[in-house]
């Protein structure tokens, strides 16, 4: 059965709203927010790709616009609004603030899926709502420019990256170190920073979830 899917439209708190996709399965048992990355937007297929593995396994998944129509049209030639973590996280905190005033996500255990900056954007995201993010995934991500956000966040993080990626799994081991919260990297053998190469986005997709389905087993319904 498809999951029943409906447009987002998430006001931000600063006049500006943001348009997303929310597909929720049947019996959904956790809802994952997702943070694509720099110059990127909702419709990225890897985030859609591994959006549908997700939903597979019975969670709900919301792509979401970070940046308004006009805000991407700017960013498209001043690149001032893609590396901005803090715009992106206070973005990222009214979904997850929308998901959990959804009739059909609501009481769900949120998790959060960043790729590239979107992976500051979400650890920024899960130490401001401690009570709502259970679980944060970076793929390809930059976790060490959510700066002093990483040691205030609680939720268990994993950390995916490319084994050919050595520059970004240099900066994901140092940001690992910083993390208090339960932290793994998982290396994906091969895989460079898209993980373009045969098999490796599925290998991260079958990873994160792994890591998201233990958050929702782990979460004690309120």
């Amino acid at each position: 059965m498809l999951p029943e899917t409906e447009t987002a439209r998430i006001a931000t708190g600063s006049g500006a709203v943001l348009t997303g996709d929310l597909a929720v399965p049947h019996g959904a048992r956790g809802a994952v927010a997702f943070a694509h990355g720099s110059g990127s937007s909702r419709h990225s297929p890897r985030n859609r790709a591994v959006a549908g593995v997700l939903r597979d396994a019975g969670l709900a998944t919301l792509l979401f616009d970070l940046l308004t129509e006009d805000e991407e049209r700017t960013d498209t030639v001043t690149a001032e609004h893609r590396f901005d973590i803090p715009l992106l996280g206070r973005r990222l905190v009214a979904a997850v603030d929308w998901l959990a005033a959804q009739t059909s996500t609501a009481g769900l255990p949120i998790g959060l899926f960043g790729a590239s900056t979107g992976a500051a954007a979400a650890l920024v995201a899960a130490a401001q709502r401690p009570e709502r993010v259970r679980a944060v995934v970076s793929r390809g991500g930059r976790p060490d420019l959510a700066g002093d956000a990483l040691e205030r966040v609680g939720a268990p993080v994993l950390l995916i990256v490319g084994g050919e990626d050595r520059e970004v799994l240099r900066l994901n081991e140092r940001a690992a170190a910083r993390l208090t919260a339960p932290c793994s990297v998982h290396v994906v053998p091969g895989a460079t920073h898209l993980f373009e190469e045969p098999g490796t986005l599925d290998q991260a997709a079958e990873a994160a979830r792994d890591w998201f389905v233990r958050m929702s087993r782990e979460t004690v319904p309120r």
